[in-house]
Parts: structure tokens; sequence; C-alpha cells
């Protein structure tokens, strides 16, 4: 079968089993490389070398029912609830706040039954949705007027200050640009962001050079080589495991790193061990994973425009700008190109909330291409109509 051929076999079908299948690739990977690189510390700590393993699985059997449960909901659900969406996001982070678990000095989990829950997560979806649902609601004023973009200022001010106070500086930036990224789809001019993010940098170049802490985070992440064995031991144990890789990997379970060398192998520091066992050549199979997941969101976002479904689209667009900006950070982190910022990598880290969130956004993605599909062609503008028609004879 032909590429063309393909290409119209899978137009056909009633949602993306494109994106569906690089997801589970992603998935399979991920739980291998947690069940690698927590072996000897889970043996260390509970005296089973599959504890993290099986809560991994766990987790994702529980984000695959997520993101189940939301392709199931209409879209309509989600623009009618989008305010109250993020309200929820602002009162839950309130109250990791209070009663929040502090690991590491940060207090970003709330204690449930089943898992710590990280709310930055959740925060990040309730973004999504609804800027969203601003955008599709106010496009034409986002497009001419700064007011309607500065606007956001408050509820997104708010936001960022209590995100800030758990700290977590990475979850904080990762929002920032996805808001960024959905604005200029939306069509709002550049200058728009000169007049904001230039303040909004200028603050958090302050509070790095006003706090010691935070200075010998970038300091160390500039040359890690100088205190091998103190503040730059993560980062050099991260480094030594990307350079055993080499070109094809040692193998699969044969990582050394992983026997207690590199701390948090298994979490945030997962895609060192990644290379050690599967090389360059693994490491640049798992880009083009990404960036292939990005190309169907983006490809789903501007199906969902050209039927003029711009809040579905949007919640597209906005999913592929996370997965992908989160993976950079986390694949910069572990190389020595970015300071230390606590972000998973999505869909293979360690993580119940990361794992349970972003199968639920992708399942929303999901949703957005399903309608799209349905919508028939004869609720467009007869140009636009005429225009497709043109398109899909050629």
């Amino acid at each position: 079968m032909s590429v063309r051929d393909w290409r119209e076999h899978s137009a056909g079908w009633q949602t993306d089993y494109w994106l569906i299948g690089a997801i589970a690739v992603l998935m399979t990977l991920g739980l291998a490389m947690v069940a690698s690189s927590s072996i000897a510390i889970s043996e260390k700590r509970f005296g089973d070398d599959t504890h993290y393993f099986l809560r991994q699985l766990f987790s994702m059997g529980l984000g695959t029912l997520a993101a189940y449960i939301v392709f199931r909901i209409p879209l309509s659900f989600w623009r009618k609830h989008r305010g109250q969406l993020f309200i929820l996001g602002l009162v839950l982070l309130v109250a990791v706040l209070i009663f929040g678990r502090e690991i590491n000095g940060s207090k970003r989990w709330l204690p449930l039954i089943v898992m710590n829950f990280q709310v930055s997560e959740f925060m990040k979806i309730a973004v999504v949705v609804f800027m969203a649902g601003y955008l599709d609601r106010h496009a034409t004023a986002v497009r001419e007027s700064f007011e309607a973009v500065i606007r956001l200022a408050l509820p997104f001010g708010v936001m960022a200050i209590l995100l800030l106070l758990e700290p977590d500086f990475g979850s904080t930036f990762v929002i920032a640009v996805i808001i960024t990224g959905m604005l200029l789809i939306a069509g709002a001019p550049w200058r728009f962001f000169a007049m904001t993010v230039l303040p909004i940098g200028t603050l958090l170049v302050m509070m790095v050079i006003t706090s010691p802490y935070r200075m010998a985070r970038v300091t160390n992440f500039l040359d890690p080589w100088s205190d091998p064995f103190g503040h730059g031991y993560q980062l050099t144990q991260a480094l030594i495991a990307s350079g055993r890789g080499e070109w094809f990997g040692v193998g699969i379970g044969e990582s050394v790193q992983k026997l207690l060398y590199l701390p948090d192998a298994h979490t945030d520091f997962l895609f060192s061990i990644y290379a050690e066992e599967f090389g360059l050549l693994g490491v640049a199979f798992l880009i083009l994973l990404y960036l292939f997941i990005l190309h169907r969101c983006f490809r789903i976002g501007g199906k969902a425009f050209d039927k003029q479904e711009y809040f579905g689209g949007l919640i597209a667009y906005g999913v592929g700008i996370w997965v992908v900006l989160q993976a950079m950070i986390n694949m910069g982190v572990n190389l020595g190109l970015f300071p230390t910022k606590g972000l998973t990598l999505p869909l293979m880290s360690y993580g119940g909330s990361s794992v349970l969130i972003l199968m639920a956004a992708l399942g929303l993605v999901l949703r957005v291409d399903y309608e799209t599909k349905q919508k028939p062609l004869s609720a467009l503008e007869p140009e636009e109509t005429r225009e497709m028609e043109r398109e899909a004879a050629r």
C-alpha cells in the first residue's frame, strides 16, 4: 500500500489511530525504563525490585481509564465548565500549600489514598481548556486589543504566585509558554508579548539573583564538574550515564548508573538511563516519537480550525505544545543544557500525577479529532466548503 493509499485510508478513521499508536509505544518504553531504572532503589527502600514498576503500571492503567472517560465527554461540557475547572485548580493550589506533603524542600503534592497528587499537573490541563475557551470567545479582541490579553493577567498572576510559593518554577515556565503559544496561534500580535513577557522575565531573573539557593542551582548547572561530589553530583552522574550509551547503548537492563549512583534515576533523570541503555540512536528515536505526537496534535488542531471548531483546535495545539516542551526541558536538564526543573519526561518518567493528567489531556485531543470528523461540511461557509472539496479532489 502506497503512502497516498495510507493517507486516504486513515482519513476515514473515526479517531487518530496514529496518535494512539505513538502514545502506546511511548507508554511501553516508559514502563520498560521504569522497571529497569528503579530495580536498585526499589530493592533498597522496599525489599521488592518491582515496587515502582507496579505502581507505574497502576498509574498507566488509571490514566488509560481517565483518557477513555474524557474521550466520551463532549467538548461542549469542557467549553461550558472551563471557568469552574480553572477555579478548582486554584483552590487545589491553595490546598497544597496548607495540607500538602513536602518533598525535597517543595510542597507540591496532596496526599491521596492511591497516590501523591501533584496539583501543578492538573493546573496545566485546566489552563489549556480555559485558554481555549477564552480565545474562542474573544478571538477578534485578542488579535486587535491589548486589553483582551492583559485581562488574563489577574487569573494567571494569582496562579503563578501560588505555583512559585510551592515552589515550582518548572511548571510555571511550562504553563507560561503554553499560554504564549496559544495566544500566538489565536493571532495575538508579537508586540503584546514585549509588553508582558519582558517585565515577567526581569522579575524571574531578579528572584534568581537575590536567592543564594536559586543562584547556586544556576551556577552548578553551568559547571557541574567544579563540585562533582557536592552540588554537581546528580548532573555529573547523569552525563556519565548518557556518555556510556555511545551509539547503540549498553542494552536494556544493563545500566550501571541506575545502581544507586544516579539519584532519581526513575523519575526526573530517567532519560539519562534511557540514553545509557539505548544509546544515541535510541535517543534520536525517542525525540522523533515526541515530534510525531506533536505533528499529530497540530494536525488535529489544524483540521479543527478548518471546520471552524476553534475551541477544540486550540486544545489540540495547547496539549501538543505542553507534551513536547516538557520533553525538551527534561532532556535538556539531563544533558546539562538547563537548570534542574523537576519536570518529568512525559509518559516515561515515574510519576502517577503526570501520567494520569497527560493521558486525560491526550484523551481530550482524541475527542477533538472525533468531533471534528463528525462535523459535516455543510456547517462550513460555502467558500470554505468549495475549497475543501477542491483540496480533496486534488
